[in-house]
């Protein structure tokens, strides 16, 4: 019997979710995700774990969508959104983790321009720039 509340029938435990979340942050963010775990645990250890729980054991486990395609709307979500830049970062790492180029991502930021314009675009690119320098991956091919 499920401790969920939900009437859905697939509902899992509180643990299980954690679980099904800590796997996919694995896959798609390696270590970042769980050096966020790690940050959170002496303030506020709720949060780290609604992050894994639900954020990606309940959406980005969802089929409708492959890993590459949610990171970029991840991409032009956070870029858009402005002041994530800690956040874009390790979405920029997972963007690379499940094969999203470089040239890809930078694509993604230009585009973001058009419709949140200049200023943000640019600072997600330096955070892109900052990313793809720790990586080895400057200069950007296909530019």
């Amino acid at each position: 019997m499920s401790t969920d509340s939900s009437s859905d029938s697939t509902a899992t435990t509180r643990e299980e979710r954690f679980e099904r979340g800590l796997a996919v942050l694995t896959s798609v963010d390696g270590e970042a995700g769980q050096r966020v775990i790690d940050a959170l645990a002496d303030i506020h250890p709720e949060l780290a774990h609604q992050v894994v729980a639900w954020g990606f054991g309940e959406i980005y486990s969802r089929p409708g969508l492959s890993p590459r395609d949610r990171q970029l709307v991840t991409l032009g979500m956070l870029t858009a959104l402005g002041g994530c830049e800690p956040q874009l970062d390790v979405h920029l790492n997972a963007a690379l983790n499940v094969g999203l180029t470089p040239a890809e991502i930078t694509e993604v930021l230009l585009h973001s321009a058009a419709y949140c314009g200049f200023p943000r675009a640019l600072n997600a690119t330096f955070v892109a720039k900052k990313v793809f320098g720790e990586r080895g991956l400057l200069p950007v091919e296909g530019r």
